[in-house]
């Protein structure tokens, strides 16, 4: 199913040629959804900008416009607006058998709601998570995760080949330290690595940086770990590689929990190797300068405050290589090894003048050509309900388990107090299925709700309106779905039973806004897949969801269960379209969907 939007441009764009010739023609037709509902649905604002070019009236050149349109088995005839806006209304009968032309949902793999996958798929790299080994996972953590899960789904649903890669930081001088306490502070362990527990990370290392910073000796023994690690010493790596597969089982307890999954956990030490291969490289292409002893990369357009020249080094005066060369060296693979044409990396706004200096390098050294889209997508803070950053009541960074536990808990004390209200009206939930339910409430309401919001700017945490029944959070979501499915079972069908060829009947202004909504799905995709902005779809979730509600309700909208045929059937489908959408569309969240709530 095409995207209205872009079946409007197609035509618009025609009528354009056809009234203005090549002027016509190279004119976009700027389809804009219309911003107040009684004028119509879409419109085109292309008028205007052509009227400038040429030298004539915008409403002249829109009324041409107009008159060389064909958007039969489309809209109502276009009416003129303003200084010169197009405005289109969809016909109902045009919704109704776009609508119809969905398939069911398929006996086996994802259910596309008619969505048309990329005709030109390429594989796209999302550098997402990026823990560090060192410590366990944080709150900071959780934006960058869920962020960039949900832009491989999305990329994944529209057809496109994803890799998911947890950029590790498992390398460097601190896991001398790391090493060097863990063989003082737990020697039995040494015997079998496999088998290597680590009950707190946090803690770990605050003890180790601790005698690293008190205690020469174990200082002095610490620098002599990082030479071996550095060195190859096959006993020191073994102890380091126990202690990263341990610090990774931490990680992928808390990812596995988010529902993040495919995601290729590939550290610093991956890249050692070739580091050294980087800068001959990039020097061969006569890019590296000596400053200070150091090789560097100068770019144009960087500079620092006292307008010199900005350094990108790629290699210190000491021979030691830093993550500027670990960054490029994993962009090199990823473009050359995975083939990647499109490179995600998904990262807090403080990191934006790092990416600009590594996109404008791997753009200089030939790595990324012009076929290649280099994205930083960048996001803000998480901030506490008194606008400062999110920390613990002594001060600490809050470590990412709290949180999830935290908001299961709330979750619980939201199911029960549900139970309560609705005592004596539905059977009684089991113990086993409120934890499973409040489980699912937990995350999925800190997963919405940071994805609910702009990515580029902090914004305040807040349990209340997070874990909301109301309002634009995932529980008003998911209870919306579970309502839709408790509507089938009140009617006494199965929603894949309803008969294909049945007709939609858009009769009553509820049916049609409600159509209309579930048909602007697929340039919503389009448009999430393109700018990576999912709170549009979050926004597009809230806006169904509004209408729904006001297509079941008795008094602004129409009967379903009890209505007669054709309506009834029709209505359920309508019913069936927008539980099938907010499956879809809640799962490219990373969310899961329930049955009952």
């Amino acid at each position: 199913m095409v995207p209205i939007s872009l079946e409007l441009a197609q035509r618009v764009s025609a009528a354009l040629e056809v009234a203005f010739g090549e002027a016509g023609a190279r004119v976009d037709p700027l389809i804009r959804l219309a911003q107040n509902p009684q004028f119509g649905d879409y419109q085109a604002n292309c008028a205007m900008a052509l009227a400038k070019q040429i030298g004539a009236k915008p409403r002249d050149v829109a009324g041409k416009i107009v008159q060389a349109i064909d958007v039969a088995g489309l809209a109502d005839p276009p009416a003129i607006a303003g200084p010169g806006f197009i405005n289109f209304r969809l016909t109902a009968e045009a919704v109704a058998s776009r609508l119809q032309s969905i398939a069911p949902v398929p006996k086996s793999g994802p259910d596309s709601l008619g969505i048309e996958p990329a005709t030109d798929p390429i594989t796209v790299a999302v550098d997402m998570s990026s823990v560090n080994l060192a410590k366990e996972m944080h709150i900071g953590h959780l934006r960058s995760a869920v962020i960039g899960d949900c832009v491989a789904r999305i990329l994944e649903f529209v057809g496109h080949r994803v890799e998911r890669i947890n950029h590790v930081g498992d390398w460097g001088t601190q896991f001398g330290m790391l090493v060097a306490h863990l063989r003082a502070a737990s020697p039995d362990a040494l015997s079998d690595l496999d088998h290597l527990a680590v009950a707190d990370l946090e803690a770990f290392y605050i003890e180790a940086k601790r005698n690293f910073d008190v205690d020469a000796d174990f200082a002095e023994q610490a620098r002599k770990t990082v030479v071996l690690l550095q060195g190859g010493d096959p006993d020191t790596l073994a102890v380091w590689r126990g202690f990263c597969d341990e610090s990774l089982r931490h990680c992928r307890t808390i990812h596995d929990r988010l529902g993040i999954t495919d995601l290729i956990d590939r550290g610093e030490s991956f890249y050692n190797d070739v580091l050294a291969t980087v800068v001959e490289e990039l020097t061969q292409r006569g890019m590296v300068e000596k400053s200070e002893g150091a090789d560097c990369v100068f770019l144009d357009g960087f500079v620092a405050r006292d307008k010199k020249p900005l350094p990108m080094m790629i290699r210190k005066s000491d021979g030691g290589y830093n993550y500027a060369t670990t960054d490029l060296a994993a962009a090199r693979h990823r473009l050359r090894e995975l083939g990647a044409r499109r490179l995600i990396y998904v990262v807090g706004v403080p990191q934006k003048h790092h990416f600009a200096m590594l996109f404008a390098a791997l753009r200089k050294a030939g790595w990324a050509g012009d076929d290649v889209r280099l994205e930083h997508l960048a996001f803000g803070s998480m901030l506490g309900g008194d606008g400062r950053p999110f920390k613990t009541r002594v001060g600490g960074t809050v470590k990412l388990k709290s949180l999830l536990d935290e908001a299961v808990a709330r979750a619980r004390r939201v199911v029960k107090s549900g139970e309560e209200a609705e005592a004596g009206k539905r059977p009684v939930l089991s113990s086993e299925e409120a934890d499973r339910i409040a489980e699912t409430v937990g995350i999925a309401a800190l997963k919405y709700f940071d994805l609910s919001h702009n990515l580029t700017t902090d914004y305040r945490f807040d349990w209340d309106t997070m874990l909301s029944l109301e309002g634009n959070t995932a529980p008003y979501m998911l209870y919306a779905y579970a309502r839709i499915r408790s509507i089938g079972r009140k009617a006494g069908i199965d929603y894949t039973d309803l008969p294909d060829e049945a007709e939609l009947l858009l009769e009553h202004e509820a049916e049609l806004k409600l159509a209309k909504a579930l048909l602007r799905l697929p340039e919503v995709i389009a448009t999430v897949a393109g700018d990576l902005r999912p709170n549009l779809l979050t926004d597009y979730l809230f806006e169904l969801s509004k209408a729904f509600s006001q297509f079941y309700d008795r008094v602004r909208g129409v009967r379903v269960i009890d209505a007669p045929e054709p309506q009834r059937t029709s209505r359920l489908r309508l019913c069936d379209l927008t539980a099938r959408t907010l499956r879809v569309c809640l799962g490219l969240l990373g969310i899961d969907t329930l049955e009952q709530m």
